[in-house]
């Protein structure tokens, strides 16, 4: 393909509008979405309006005057709507990695008489770390298995199994159908770890019968570094499941100050501590960007953006393999290929603007984010990796002497 056209596709894009809801520095390609969103350009009035109107001038009155104190819920409704859930089935709380700890923790609780949580090998580390964590201090198990042999080894020791949707590192999408259906037919309940699919890839939780899920803030939510996380519980286990967090926010009456702990009766049961308010006025402007924009456009262009980088890099850079499945419906919304100097090359290509990132010890990893990559981005990165790779500039001795490229 050539750069116009490129600049063709960008030209009748309909999506092509909603860059302008970004910053984006001039002279970068950013191709790291997947890892940090992009700033969107109503998040620093966002926060400014909480800090100094809000907190500055309306102090404790803003939980009522301002709705600080259902900010957990509201956000998670603008989420719902991207994972395929309720409104009513969502609460923003916490970091993915206490999320995963509930949600784990109490389906254990639910399945008294199994004592496995079963992942695969290479699932996201923090998923893993937890699941090994609960399983150091308790009569618990964790079973890693391939993902090819998932299905056969959910069997009647198995409470939980625990995939993360999109793998980070290949982009291979699971089934999420298919696997929720095989866990429930063994009696297991499902959890599913959104982080590198919400608002990136279509999600239909309650279409698949799924049971329970977790997602990050930060990545295509655009919420911003450190962002609050979203957790999901299906309204069938909505009185079975309790949070092992019994913090005063999931109090029934929190206000009353009482000793003894109630849990709410609706999502409000998964919170623990008090909402961090500043963090959730930046996600409410990240999930604002999605606003009145098509999920089905939306997702096919990421396809569409990832599909061409795939064309347009194995025409150019030979020594490169691909580590993505090829098959569009396969894959999230980034795409990995394979160098066995994959860090000086992202090293030199970082300097040259094209944002991407690479994951030990071999891949180079570029996140499409199609509310604000244009297929001009991805023509142009595709030809400067190609000249870093032909012109041997990450060879300079500079690349490989720097710290990890994150």
């Amino acid at each position: 393909m050539t750069r116009d056209e490129a600049r063709a596709m960008d030209a009748v894009d309909p999506l092509r509008g909603v860059r302008d809801r970004f910053t984006l520095p001039e002279g970068v390609i950013y191709l790291d979405g997947n890892s940090l969103g992009a700033l969107p350009t109503a998040t620093p009035a966002r926060v400014a309006q909480t800090v100094e109107r809000e907190w500055g001038e309306g102090l404790i009155r803003s939980w009522n005057d301002a709705g600080w104190i259902d900010a957990p819920a509201r956000v998670a409704a603008g989420i719902a709507p991207l994972i395929g859930a309720r409104a009513d089935e969502v609460v923003v709380a916490d970091s993915t990695s206490i999320n995963l700890y509930k949600l784990l923790m109490a389906a254990l609780a639910a399945r008294p008489g199994r004592h496995v949580i079963l992942t695969e090998p290479g699932n996201f580390p923090t998923d893993l770390y937890m699941a090994q964590g609960i399983a150091a201090g308790a009569d618990v198990d964790v079973r890693a298995v391939p993902r090819d042999r998932i299905i056969e080894a959910i069997d009647d020791s198995v409470a939980v199994v625990m995939l993360t949707h999109v793998h980070y590192r290949t982009a291979e999408m699971f089934d999420m159908a298919t696997v929720t259906a095989a866990a429930h037919r063994a009696g297991a309940l499902m959890l599913w770890d959104l982080s590198h699919s919400a608002g990136a890839v279509p999600v239909d939780l309650d279409g698949a019968g799924a049971d329970l899920a977790v997602g990050c803030g930060y990545k295509y939510l655009n919420g911003g570094p450190g962002a609050p996380a979203f957790l999901y519980v299906a309204e069938r286990h909505r009185a079975l499941l309790t949070s092992p967090l019994t913090g005063w926010m999931g109090h029934v009456a929190p206000f009353t100050f009482g000793d003894d702990y109630a849990p709410c009766a609706t999502m409000r049961r998964w919170l623990c501590g008090t909402p961090p308010i500043l963090g959730l006025a930046a996600l409410e402007a990240g999930i604002a960007t999605f606003d009145g924009v098509d999920r089905a456009a939306l997702f096919a262009k990421g396809q569409a953006l990832a599909d061409l980088f795939v064309a347009e890099v194995e025409a150019r850079c030979p020594s490169l393999t691909l580590a993505s499945p090829r098959d569009a419906a396969r894959r999230g919304s980034h795409i990995s290929f394979a160098h066995d100097d994959a860090f000086p090359v992202m090293a030199a290509l970082i300097d040259r603007g094209v944002i991407g990132d690479f994951r030990a010890p071999d891949l180079l990893r570029f996140g499409f984010t199609p509310l604000y990559t244009s297929f001009d981005d991805v023509w142009r990165a595709a030809d400067i990796l190609a000249d870093v790779l032909d012109s041997g500039a990450w060879n300079d001795p500079r690349y490989r002497a720097r710290g990890a490229v994150t």
